[in-house]
C-alpha cells in the first residue's frame, strides 16, 4: 500500500513523464525535513518522496502569479466585478444551469445552497469548467510551500493533503495539472478541501472533480453547508455610511459580529430588511476612480469567504448569482 505511490511515479517516468532536474527540492534541508515528517506522520517511504522531490520543480511562474497586485486599478472592485460578471459568465453560466439543471435542483434541496450561488461559484472558478488551470499541482504546492514565505505553512499542509490523496486514490502525482495555488478541477478544490468536503454526486463510486459536472456541484454544495450556510437566509444588504464611526466595523473585519441595531455611523441602505439582532459586517469596495460601495455582510457572506477569502470574491459571486437568477427567469409578455 505504501509502495503504491513510488510505483505510479516510476510507471510514470518509465511511460517518458516529462521531468527537469532544474530548480528541484530534493537537496534542500528544509525539504528533507518535510520528508522526514512524512515518513513518521504517515508511514511513507523516504524514497518515495526523496524521488518525488528530484522532479518536482520550482516555478518562478507561480510566484509572479500569487504575488498582491500593485497597481490600484488592479485592487478596484468595479474592475474586478467586470472580470467575473459580464455576459460571457452570465450566458455560460445560463447554459451551465440548463444542462445540469436536475443535478443543481438536488444539491439546492439537499444542502440548502441556491442553484444560482453553486453555479456562479464555478463560474468565477472556471468559466463553468472551462479553464482550470496548466500549472503541475505538486509543482505549484511545493514552490508555494518551500518558496513563499509569506504562506509557507499552509502550503506545505496543502502539499501533505496532495500525497495523502495521491496515496490514497492512486493517481500519478506529476500527472494533474490546475491553478497556480495548486487548486484542482471544476470547482477549483484545494487538496485538502477534496479530502474533506468533495463527494461522488453522479453515483459511479468515485469522485472526479476534473470531469465530472456532478461532483462539482455536490462537493461546492458540500463545503459551503459545512462551513455553515444557513438555507434561505440573504447573503448581504446594502449600506449608506455616515461620518467617521464605521471605520471601527471595517477594522472589525468581515466575520458578521455586529447586531444592526448596534451599528455606529452606517445604516442599512435602500431596500435592506434587516433585523435589528441580525448580525452583520460591514464591507467597503473599494475602486480608485468611483465611491466606495459598502455592503453588510451576513453569515452566508462569510461562509462564501471560506471558499476564497476575500471580500471582493465574495461580492463577485453573490452578484454574478444574481445576474444568473436574473437572466434564467421567465420574461413576461
Amino acid at each position: 500500500m505504501i509502495a503504491r505511490l513510488l510505483a505510479l511515479i516510476a510507471a510514470a517516468f518509465a511511460a517518458g513523464t516529462a521531468f527537469a532536474s532544474a530548480g528541484s527540492f530534493e537537496a534542500r534541508a528544509d525539504v528533507r525535513a518535510f520528508i522526514d515528517e512524512m515518513v513518521q506522520r504517515h508511514g511513507f517511504v523516504a524514497k518515495e518522496l526523496e524521488f518525488l522531490f528530484s522532479h518536482a520543480r520550482s516555478r518562478d511562474a507561480v510566484l509572479r502569479a500569487i504575488a498582491p497586485p500593485k497597481a490600484p486599478r488592479e485592487r478596484s472592485w468595479l474592475a474586478y466585478r467586470a472580470r467575473f460578471v459580464n455576459p460571457t459568465r452570465i450566458q455560460g453560466g445560463v447554459a451551465f444551469w440548463s444542462r445540469h439543471a436536475k443535478t443543481l435542483a438536488r444539491a439546492a434541496q439537499e444542502h440548502g445552497v441556491p442553484e444560482e450561488i453553486i453555479v456562479a461559484i464555478i463560474g468565477v472558478e472556471t468559466l463553468y469548467g472551462r479553464q482550470t488551470g496548466a500549472f503541475r499541482v505538486v509543482d505549484s504546492l511545493a514552490t508555494l510551500a518551500f518558496d513563499y514565505p509569506p504562506r509557507a505553512a499552509f502550503f506545505r499542509s496543502e502539499l501533505e493533503q496532495y500525497l495523502l490523496l495521491a496515496r490514497d486514490e492512486a493517481f500519478d502525482v506529476f500527472s494533474v495539472r490546475g491553478s497556480y495555488a495548486g487548486a484542482i478541477g471544476i470547482p477549483q478544490f484545494m487538496p485538502g478541501s477534496i479530502r474533506r468536503y468533495a463527494v461522488d454526486y453522479d453515483g459511479n463510486a468515485t469522485i472526479d472533480l476534473s470531469r465530472s459536472a456532478a461532483d462539482a456541484i455536490g462537493s461546492v454544495a458540500n463545503f459551503l453547508r459545512a462551513h455553515g450556510w444557513r438555507r434561505g437566509e440573504a447573503i448581504w444588504a446594502p449600506a449608506r455610511v455616515v461620518g467617521e464611526a464605521h471605520r471601527d466595523l471595517l477594522e472589525a473585519g468581515i466575520r458578521p459580529t455586529t447586531a444592526v441595531a448596534d451599528l455606529r455611523g452606517v445604516e442599512p441602505g435602500a431596500g435592506a430588511t434587516l433585523a435589528p439582532d441580525a448580525q452583520v459586517a460591514l464591507i467597503a469596495l473599494e475602486s480608485p476612480d468611483a465611491a466606495t460601495e459598502y455592503r453588510l455582510g451576513l453569515e452566508n457572506f462569510y461562509v462564501l469567504t471560506r471558499y476564497n477569502r476575500s471580500s471582493l470574491y465574495a461580492s463577485a459571486v453573490a452578484d454574478l448569482a444574481a445576474a444568473l437568477r436574473a437572466a434564467r427567469r421567465p420574461r413576461r409578455h
